[in-house]
């Protein structure tokens, strides 16, 4: 089984199919600046959970984002959780610059 990503900036997500197939068997949404990608939501359906295809859509999204110089806000709880078990990705995570307080 191949899981093939690929961004569809015009639908603000990344979607996955298998095997070439037309049908979407996974996406991960975002909002997107031109410093950063924000992962939003990440959704693959229960008969296409365990394959790999949420790895795969954040794998292809991370390093299409370090490719692009972007950091990266992990909103979602699947990207933050996918993120913090690959410390080798940890270097995209947005930090904020602000020093206001209360």
């Amino acid at each position: 089984m191949t899981v093939e990503v690929r961004d569809v900036p015009e639908a603000n997500r990344y979607e996955a199919r298998l095997d070439g197939g037309t049908a979407i068997a996974g996406v991960a949404a975002y909002i997107r600046t031109a410093e950063l990608i924000a992962f939003v939501h990440t959704e693959v359906p229960p008969e296409h959970e365990g394959k790999g295809i949420g790895s795969a859509l954040a794998r292809t999204a991370l390093d299409e984002a370090r490719a692009a110089k972007l950091r990266v806000l992990a909103t979602c709880p699947f990207f933050a959780g996918w993120i913090a078990r690959h410390p080798e990705y940890q270097d995209l995570l947005y930090q904020s610059r602000s020093t206001v307080s209360d």
